[in-house]
């Protein structure tokens, strides 16, 4: 799917979302290559300065961009609505013990939510990001879909931003790769081209994630045990592991178990008991079906029941699937193989080759089942009609 754009002449003032990264300052800069009339607005979505937030500094590296790039830059503070929208609903999230992904509500209600809004208020015809995705707008309306550079696509993230607020979006980095961004900011002397990306959750950014989490939500202390009912540890809540997770246990040496590292594989939330295996690979961290609720299409199926491929996470690869959807908010995804930490509260991302078809977030799965194991000698008896 090739991207296609508005004509520069007659597409109005596109408003770019200017972060002070390297990505939103090359989105405007090939904007203005193409004829655009282009402004930038930086949005500040957290206001808790406890020496981890960069926004102060990205602000100044934003300003400086639109200076070189002789833009307007509007400044905007989405922090009560990202409250409200987004972190509220991540805490709920994790106060019940499932693990979510606040990039994508993120994405959804605020960046494309009330900061489109607010770009509608300043005059903007269209918005545009530095998110790493293609779009293609047609008559029936945007399809979404991977990006060039298959490392750096978003389009996880996108997957529940709403049709209406994607039908006015441009993403001008969609075919382009990571290292040809920096070199385009590079020769046009922009002074982030060696500006390091960001990481971490959204607001959280590279603070360290249980000491932030313990601050909201109370520590409920309870038993770490073995799928066979042994103790062998003590969990500082529910809300602080999550599915396949290998560090942080602090499970020291076992007498009778065998010297390999423990992994989360179930919450047992009536007990408040963390379930933990010997294996990487076991059983108790596989799955062959889940649930999928909360459903977001982009590409609305016409057929209940059809075939694709689903990631259950963001870097992780396509995974082919049946869909049988169930209602509107629903369906229960079959795997063609078994995955690994399939995690309630995550997202499960629907494909149809680089097309994103929506998506939704996951609910209850089943435990793997191995088949029966054949007799060792490979001999089957013949049944009584086969005879001897």
């Amino acid at each position: 799917m090739r991207p296609t754009a508005p004509d520069p002449r007659t597409a109005g003032t596109v408003i770019v979302g200017v972060s002070g990264g390297v990505d939103s300052a090359v989105a405007a800069l090939t904007l203005l290559e193409r004829g655009h009339a282009v402004q930038g607005l930086y949005m500040t979505n957290w206001d808790d300065d406890d020496g981890y937030c960069t926004a102060a500094a990205d602000y100044q590296d934003a300003r400086r961009v639109c200076r070189i790039l002789d833009i307007p830059l509007h400044r905007a503070n989405f922090a009560a609505e990202y409250h409200e929208r987004v972190f509220a609903q991540f805490l709920r999230a994790y106060a019940a013990g499932d693990t979510p992904n606040p990039d994508v509500l993120c994405n959804r209600e605020i960046k494309f939510g009330v900061c489109w809004e607010y770009a509608r208020r300043l005059g903007a015809s269209w918005i545009a990001t530095g998110h790493y995705a293609r779009i293609e707008h047609r008559d029936g309306g945007p399809r979404l879909s991977k990006a060039a550079d298959l490392a750096k696509d978003q389009s996880y993230f996108l997957h529940s931003v709403e049709p209406a607020a994607l039908s006015r979006t441009l993403f001008p980095l969609g075919d382009w790769t990571k290292a040809e961004v920096r070199r385009r900011a590079q020769a046009a002397g922009l002074p982030v081209h060696d500006k390091r990306d960001s990481t971490g959750i959204c607001f959280i950014g590279e603070r360290p994630f249980t000491e932030f989490l313990s601050r909201h939500l109370a520590l409920r202390p309870g038993p770490i045990e073995t799928e066979d009912g042994a103790v062998i540890g003590e969990h500082r809540g529910l809300s602080f592991y999550t599915l396949g997770q290998r560090s942080g246990l602090h499970i020291g040496g076992r007498r009778g178990a065998r010297a390999a590292p423990w992994y989360v594989a179930a919450k047992d939330r009536a007990r408040n008991a963390l379930i933990v295996v010997q294996s990487a690979d076991h059983p108790r961290l596989l799955t062959m079906r889940f649930e999928v609720f909360d459903l977001r299409w982009l590409a609305p199926p016409t057929d209940a029941q059809f075939d694709c491929a689903v990631k259950t996470r963001y870097r992780q690869s396509d995974l082919p699937c049946r869909v049988r959807v169930r209602d509107a908010d629903s369906a229960t995804v079959t795997l063609q193989t078994p995955a690994r930490a399939v995690t309630p509260g995550q997202y499960a991302v629907f494909y149809a080759g680089d097309e994103c078809l929506g998506g939704g977030v996951i609910g209850r799965r089943d435990p793997f089942e191995p088949a029966p194991a054949r007799p060792a000698s490979g001999y089957n008896a013949p049944s009584a009609a086969e005879g001897p």
